[in-house]
Formats: structure tokens, sequence, C-alpha cells
């Protein structure tokens, strides 16, 4: 499910092309990134669609060989303990997974679609991982389960056309692919053997309202308060010309300075302490120690001025 750190950053994505357009539309950006969230729910769906594909070809290789005109011993008697792994399947019957693939338009069909997952089928059958899985005795949930994790960790989620092929769809989506994974693991470590398969996929929102009015309360808000952020960030680095500074650091301390002023209830040392984070992935290498100095000196000259104003669990330092 969404944190409020990578709802962060997606604000931070679409106010970044924003305040580099001179005419900029903050109803357009806002819905880009109302757009840009729910479309991260999409990499989820895709990333579990796979082992529907994989199960696909591993179960059509061994029809095939069973068609051979001089079969073997192992073609007529197949070892089917992928096919039947009982993780798949689960998401083989899961009418949740099917509902919201239809609805979201999510699929690997398409030529370049089929090609890309008969690659990474042949890229699991080659791996140690599933020769060893394949050589085990017997067949249990939980080792089941063992193993789906660790294929999707080290064969499917590292697997790098997959990445290509998603930041062909966009540019953001390689931000969001680690979040996703996450959910994807998620969605496998949660499954018990007397699970109904149709209820076992997550959602992307814990609290849609909360989420995306906070969102939308940053990008709306510091678009308004942007000339006002301006003025502070100038007074706090009188020794710098804003110009000067990185882009991306002046966004950020523009998104800092709205959270503080407009979300009463998030603390103050919670804010700080996302901006800066964000500053060592998005910036540049000094960023967190300036973001930091900056932030310092702000809050006690806004709190002084009576333009910061906590409540509830905002109080908490």
């Amino acid at each position: 499910m969404l944190n409020r750190r990578h709802l962060r950053i997606k604000v931070l994505q679409v106010l970044y092309a924003f305040f580099q357009t001179e005419d900029g539309d903050i109803l357009k950006t806002e819905k880009e990134l109302l757009t840009s969230i729910d479309r991260m729910y999409d990499l989820y769906l895709w990333f579990l669609l796979t082992f529907e594909e994989v199960h696909r070809f591993s179960s059509q290789r061994i029809e095939d060989r069973l068609k051979k005109v001089r079969p073997t011993k192992d073609d007529l008697s197949p070892n089917r303990k992928f096919v039947n792994n009982e993780i798949i399947q689960l998401l083989l019957q899961s009418d949740d997974l099917r509902r919201k693939s239809e609805e979201n338009k999510v699929n690997w069909t398409g030529a370049v679609e089929n090609d890309l997952m008969r690659k990474l089928f042949l890229q699991i059958m080659d791996s140690d991982l599933y020769k060893n899985y394949m050589e085990e005795e017997g067949q249990s949930f939980e080792r089941d389960k063992e193993f789906i994790v660790d294929l999707f960790k080290k064969e499917i989620a590292n697997f790098e056309l997959i990445h290509d092929y998603f930041e062909n769809k966009s540019i953001f989506w390689l931000d969001d692919i680690d979040l996703m994974c996450s959910m994807v693991l998620k969605t496998i470590k949660q499954f018990k053997a007397d699970d109904d398969a149709g209820k076992s996929i997550l959602g992307l929102y814990k609290d849609k309202e909360d989420e995306l009015g906070f969102v939308k309360t940053i990008v709306r808000k510091s678009a308004q308060l942007d000339d006002e952020n301006t003025a502070l960030i100038d007074e706090l680095t009188k020794n710098w010309e804003i110009d000067r500074i990185a882009k991306m650091d002046v966004i950020l301390l523009k998104m800092a300075l709205t959270e503080l002023k407009v979300q009463p209830s998030i603390p103050k040392k919670v804010t700080l302490n996302e901006y800066i984070e964000i500053s060592k992935f998005y910036s540049t290498p000094k960023s967190q120690v300036f973001i930091n100095g900056i932030l310092d000196k702000a809050i006690p000259l806004l709190e002084e001025r009576g333009e910061l104003k906590k409540t509830g669990r905002g109080l908490i330092n």
C-alpha cells in the first residue's frame, strides 16, 4: 500500500514539471498527479500476472513434450511441481485479480509482451533456484510460498527487460517499482492454505480519502503559496542567489514549508526528516545538509510569526 513518503515523491515529480512551466495549470497538474498515483496500481497487477504467464509457458512446454513423435520417459512423466505450485494456483483462481486487471486493462497480451514473458520463463528455467526446487522431493504449501517469494525477488522483480518495458510506458514508474514489488511480496506472504483466492489482492490505498486529501492539499497549496515560500527561502539564504540553488532543492523546500504550514496534524520533525530523506535520492549529495539547515531556521521563524500551528499528533516534536 502507498506510504506518505511515496506520495510526497509523486507530488515532487509533478511540481517539478509545474514550476518549470511559466503558465503552469495547477488543476491540470493535480489531475496528472492523481492519474500517476492510480497508474502505480497497474504495476502491481502486471507483476502479479507474470506468474500466470510463466505458468502458461510451463504448461505449454509439458503439452508440447507429450506430443512428440518419440517422447522420452521424462516427456511422458513430466515434473509438474511448478505448474502445481499452490501459490500460483491461488493467483490463477483469484477473481479479484482477474476483475481488477480487466478494469485497469492490464495484461501481457501482444507480441512484444508474449516475447517478454517467454524470455522471463526461459531465464527462470535456467536458474539454480528453479532447478533446485524442481529436484526436491515432496511439495508443501509453505515450501511453495517460500519458493515463489524467492523467485519473485531474484528473477522477476530484477528482470531488466521488465524494467525496460515499464520505463517505456512511464519514466516515473522506475521510482514506483520497489514499492509495488513490496506489495506483491506482501500479497504472497499473506496467503494461507485455506485462503479464499478471490479475496487475495491488496488495495492501493489504506485510507483513500485521507491520502488523496493529503496530496491534493500539498500540490494546491504549494502553488498558492509559491511567492510567499520563495520570499522566505530568499530570506533564509541571504548569502545565496536563489537561482544558484539546485531547482530540486528549491521545490523540496517549498513543499516542506507548505506542509509545515497547512498540515497541522503532522509533527514538525516528521516533515523535516521526510524531505531530508527524499533529497538524498532526488537531489545533490550536499542537499540533505542544505535542506536540513534551511528548515531548522525556518521552523522557529514560522512559529514566531504565528504561521506554524500544530494540533493533535502534530504537537509531537
